[in-house]
């Protein structure tokens, strides 16, 4: 049995992946799965990034109410977290290799992603929220915005929390 099955400083039952490999070996599977997820946040993050910097050099900027303007500051600064947190692993990765830790950088760097996605769901809300205040002036936006952040929360955070919990056996 290799040190994958049962582990080293484990019980085993933690370890256990159904997989026949070293703790290096799951390590190394770990990062290049969560590299690969990175990678489609990242995008989209950049993108959506990208686009709110240069709205404030717009004419129509000017225009847009106090309260507008502060939703529009406040997306801004959650962009730039979400970018912050979703590119930190890959910073972690470098400032960490070849120090043989990295079962620890890959749990370092899975929790910046969370974060990161619950900052890119915080910005894509605030996005979509300025975006249809601007485009519409009804009162039904927070009621649309809040029905995208439920979808949102459904197929980002319920869904996977109900195949881990139905699928997981412990």
């Amino acid at each position: 049995m290799s040190a994958g099955a049962g582990g080293t400083g484990g019980t085993g039952a933690e370890n256990n992946t159904g997989r026949d490999e070293t703790e290096e070996e799951r390590a190394d599977r770990k990062w290049v799965e969560l590299i690969q997820e990175i990678r489609v946040a990242q995008t989209g993050v950049q993108i959506l990034f990208g686009f709110l910097l240069t709205v404030v050099f717009t004419p129509r900027y000017t225009q847009l109410t106090q309260t507008d303007k502060n939703i529009y500051i406040v997306t801004v600064v959650l962009g730039a977290c979400a970018t912050g947190a979703l590119i930190g692993p890959v910073s972690l990765h470098r400032l960490v290799s070849g120090r043989r830790v990295k079962p620890q950088a890959v749990e370092w760097a899975s929790r910046m992603t969370f974060v990161g996605l619950v900052l890119l769901l915080a910005t894509m809300t605030s996005s979509l929220l300025l975006i249809l205040r601007v485009a519409t002036h009804d009162g039904y936006v927070p009621y649309l915005v809040t029905g995208v952040v439920v979808w949102y929360l459904v197929c980002w955070f319920a869904v996977p929390l109900w195949t881990r919990r139905r699928h997981t056996t412990k």
